[in-house]
């Protein structure tokens, strides 16, 4: 009995291939379904990392943004609300994240300036994407309708610019007050601003330039006094203190940048002089005191009465006894010049680097009215040297600060008012700031789309309405009311004040190029260009592949 129960519980072979046909089957369905709901799955991944990236920066956007404080491995601490600055120091693993710390990057390199907003567009695109994904759009009919909304957006900023020239000193100081207005040193602006105009058109000629090389203009950061004492140079400023010769002022100077060192010469592997009695000291003391002043004499019959010293690692560019001798010939002597200072110095001084003792000769000297060791507070000394007498367009922006954090951030500051006038000598038009242009957009956009028919209509208002994002960010930040705000602003555009954005000094909206508040039109360009090719490009990613 026991065994037919046993045989009628046991299926056949046949049934027994059937039911695993079954299963494999079913777990084949499930696999297959899987694998469908795998791109979707990865794409919503993405777009919430990146998300993530945007929303920490966005509450630095705008004049009252607040400040990040960013502390290093090492324990340096920065403070700063530069989106490129805040993104370059962060630690991101997702590599859709990354991709917006590139963004950031890109935006720094294209125009200096508007690091934070693309970063905050790129955020509000992609939450706008999510949105049309979860309705059933297709990835690909969303790419494409952004791509032809960054084009008519581009045409509509083209169209509501204005342009100016190069001469006109007044709105250039206004845009690069505008740029500096969010940073921590906003309070120096009408100094910081004027110097980084003065920097660039020193360096330029207004009638033929289209584009500027920021290499021509050095920035040195030093530690004593304070903001208010920065200053232009027509000239060089070296970090590096004047060693003590007895010299640290000279006039109608002869300076030769010598890439050799002023002392005993070593070999290229360690090695031992074993010395067996004093007189082989002797000859050997002798020996290295004729050698250092053979080359120093080489540099006085030159005719040089300043040298800097290139940096050494592998022995001292400057020893004691050729320190001695250059005291008794009067000669001026700064060392420890860095390798990434050598082209700037010979281009500025219309001297050639000389590498051998030999080929000190007086054509290979640069010549300047004055160089001397100037104090700037705190103990701190620099060394300036100007009335170069080269044809080169050069100049030196000295920035002191109270600490090394206000020294750096000045820094940066200044650096993106160079950006700011740079975007305008390769596209001299401005537009108005203060979310003026994003809300112009977004109602011309949104108008555009309403011509259009199916899906292609929906995506371009749905990226019409990102847009956005920037005045509402800008009035948020400033503790204002952003519904209402962007509500009263889309209002006064649909009434046709197109340079109607938030004053936020005020607390209401005005008529923003009255306040002064003024950008670039290639910034604007640049940040809705490339937030919306970055979109593209995370829409398009439909797996992650690891290599070993």
């Amino acid at each position: 009995m026991a065994t037919k129960t046993a045989a009628a519980a046991k299926p056949s072979a046949g049934g027994a291939a059937k039911l695993a046909m079954g299963k494999g089957m079913k777990n084949n369905n499930k696999t297959q379904f899987k694998d469908k709901e795998k791109p979707t799955d990865i794409r919503l991944s993405n777009i919430e990392a990146a998300k993530a990236i945007a929303d920490a920066v966005r509450t630095s956007l705008g004049p009252k943004g607040m400040d990040k404080m960013i502390q290093g491995k090492t324990g340096d601490v920065t403070i700063t609300n530069d989106g490129a600055t805040i993104l370059k120091e962060m630690q991101v693993f997702h590599p859709a994240a990354r991709m917006l710390v590139e963004l950031s990057k890109a935006q720094d390199v294209e125009a200096g300036d508007g690091t934070t907003s693309v970063v905050v567009i790129c955020g509000a695109l992609l939450d706008a994407a999510r949105k049309l994904l979860n309705r059933g759009i297709h990835p690909t009919s969303i790419s494409e309708a952004f791509q032809v909304a960054q084009a008519k957006a581009v045409e509509i900023l083209s169209s509501i610019s204005q342009p100016m020239k190069l001469s006109d000193r007044e709105s250039l100081v206004k845009m690069a007050s505008t740029s500096l207005n969010s940073k921590v040193v906003s309070q120096y602006s009408g100094l910081l601003a004027p110097l980084a105009v003065d920097a660039i058109m020193h360096v330029i000629d207004p009638e033929t330039a289209s584009n500027v090389n920021l290499k021509d203009i050095r920035v040195v950061s030093k530690v004593g006094g304070t903001v208010e004492d920065t200053r232009l140079v027509n000239g060089i400023v070296l970090t590096q203190k004047a060693q003590a010769t007895g010299v640290t002022k000279m006039e109608r100077a002869k300076v030769a940048l010598i890439q050799f060192c002023l002392s005993p010469p070593k070999t290229d592997m360690d090695n031992q002089v074993v010395i067996s009695d004093y007189t082989q000291m002797d000859r050997i003391l002798r020996e290295e005191r004729a050698y250092i002043l053979d080359l120093c004499k080489k540099i006085k019959k030159s005719g040089a009465n300043v040298i800097l010293i290139q940096k050494s690692i592998l022995r001292d560019a400057l020893n004691d006894m050729a320190l001695h001798f250059l005291t008794k010939m009067k000669v001026m002597v700064v060392k420890d010049i860095e390798r990434d200072e050598i082209d700037f110095i010979s281009r500025t001084l219309g001297c050639r680097p000389i590498a051998s003792a030999d080929h000190m000769m007086p054509e290979h000297l640069g010549l300047a009215d004055l160089v001397e060791e100037v104090h700037v507070g705190g103990g701190n000394k620099v060394v300036s040297i100007t009335g170069c007498q080269s044809t080169a367009r050069t100049c030196s922006i000295l920035v002191q600060g109270s600490n090394k954090l206000i020294t750096e951030e000045a820094d940066r500051s200044i650096h993106d008012a160079l950006c700011v006038i740079r975007c305008l000598v390769k596209n001299k038009n401005m537009i108005a700031g203060g979310g003026a242009p994003e809300t112009e957009l977004s109602i011309k956009l949104s108008q555009y789309a309403a011509t259009l028919s199916g899906i292609e209509s929906h995506c371009i208002k749905a990226f019409a309405e990102s847009l956005e994002i920037i005045p509402f960010t800008l009035a948020e930040n400033a503790g204002l009311s952003p519904i209402n705000i962007v509500t009263e602003l889309r209002n006064r555009h649909s009434l046709g004040e197109v340079y109607a954005g938030i004053n936020v000094k005020k607390s209401c909206i005005t008529n923003i190029t009255e306040e002064n508040v003024l950008q670039p039109l290639l910034v604007s360009i640049s940040a809705i260009t490339l937030a919306s090719e970055t979109v593209r490009a995370i829409l398009k990613i439909d797996d992650i592949v690891n290599t070993r």
